[in-house]
């Protein structure tokens, strides 16, 4: 397979490569910042490839904000961004759940393992959901909840999916909850799997990690729908109508962004050094997942 190239600091490089392509999808969380860090030159590169003519989407996947709730970071990062240039996996499963697996009510209601983001974005379709950030499900388990989760009276009848996503308040009774609903047969879903999550210039448990316990109690993966999950590209060049030949994925993580540029036959992928995969993670031989080219950080596109 041949090795990647490096561009940090080869101009003529740089240049070549922007040419190759119309549009760039950008992973957010490890590579325009991390937390409430912008990395350096992050808005004067955007701001360039813009003046270039390049269509960018932002295709991120945190579920914990919505797309309202990322175009305020970007605001606040100064990085000039449309709504409609944000797609988010909450986004993407809200999408997948009300146009694409349209369940038949009244039993089409989703039980939440997540944040506000991903109610947000189920509201914005119609969706219907339980669970989530109610603040019934934010306290221990209490004896008398173990019999009325086993005889169905703790359960919403309606509920036929479970949409795992990042939880920052997960707890054994929100598990507990989701894994009965999976058991009556509830469609089991996840707005991704990452097994970590960038932030604040560390890794932290990221939203795979949270779904772990659901999908080793019910013994089978969740559908994810986030990155690498081609459902979420199907869904993107949907709305975007592009040329995935002339298209590029830019991103820190090899297993999401860069296996998800891959595997929908985009015409390049740019790995950045700055979030979770460093350079020796795919140069060599027997690497699996390897990016077209790639640079120590995002800034480094300036030339």
């Amino acid at each position: 397979m041949p090795q990647p190239a490096y561009l940090t600091g080869d101009k003529a490089g740089i240049q070549e490569f922007l040419d190759k392509f119309d549009v760039f999808l950008f992973d957010c969380d490890g590579v325009l910042w991390s937390g409430d860090h912008l990395f350096p030159k992050v808005a004067e590169t955007i701001e360039m490839l813009r003046s270039k003519g390049k269509r960018l989407v932002f295709v991120t996947n945190n579920s914990t904000k919505s797309r309202a709730d990322y175009k305020k970071k970007f605001d606040k990062m100064g990085i000039p961004c449309e709504v409609d240039e944000v797609f988010c996996s909450s986004y993407s499963a809200a999408v997948y759940i009300a146009r694409i697996l349209k369940l038949p009510g009244p039993k089409n209601k989703v039980y939440v393992l997540g944040e506000t983001g991903i109610e947000q974005e189920l509201e914005s379709e119609g969706v219907s959901y339980v669970g989530g950030t109610d603040p019934a499900f934010r306290r221990d388990m209490e004896p008398e909840d173990f019999t009325k989760i086993a005889d169905g009276s703790a359960l919403d009848p309606d509920v036929g999916i479970v949409l795992s996503g990042l939880d920052f308040h997960v707890n054994y009774l929100k598990l507990a909850t989701g894994y009965a609903y999976l058991q009556r047969g509830a469609k089991f879903l996840a707005t991704n799997t990452d097994s970590s999550l960038p932030t604040a210039h560390a890794l932290f448990p990221g939203a795979g990690s949270v779904g772990a316990g659901l999908v080793k109690a019910i013994g089978h993966e969740a559908l994810a729908l986030g990155k690498p999950s081609q459902a979420m590209m199907d869904a993107i060049e949907g709305k975007f109508h592009f040329d995935r030949s002339r298209t590029c994925m830019v991103g820190d993580r090899l297993n999401t962004d860069i296996q998800f540029g891959i595997e929908g036959k985009l015409g390049g992928t740019l790995a950045v050094l700055t979030g979770v995969n460093k350079h020796e993670d795919f140069l060599g031989e027997g690497k699996k997942v390897v990016p077209m080219a790639y640079i120590d950080a995002l800034g480094d596109l300036l030339g």
